[in-house]
């Protein structure tokens, strides 16, 4: 199993703030689909992190499953989960 770094997300050409489509790392040379995160993360293939701006702390992706809604990524650190994926840089 892999862990990974995430550096950069995508959002939906609509300006959905909230709503990301895809994640990578330029300098690791990929970019995958949400969809495809979520199900190497059920999988247990890999982890996947990204590091805090302010702390350099990792916080660790983890699936999010509402009712009645697809399944989302957000990041997870210290016990709470929060919007660090929302904080990185377009891909």
């Amino acid at each position: 199993m892999a862990d990974v770094r995430i550096t950069c997300i995508t959002k939906p050409q609509n300006g959905n703030h909230e709503h990301i489509t895809h994640v990578g790392n330029p300098a690791g040379g990929w970019k995958w689909p949400v969809e495809d995160v979520v199900r190497s993360i059920d999988a247990k293939t890999n982890t996947f992190h990204v590091l805090d701006a302010k702390t350099g702390k990792r916080a660790y992706v983890g699936v999010v499953r509402p009712q009645n809604h697809a399944p989302y990524i957000r990041t997870y650190a210290d016990g709470v989960w929060n919007d660090n994926l929302l904080s990185l840089t377009t891909c």
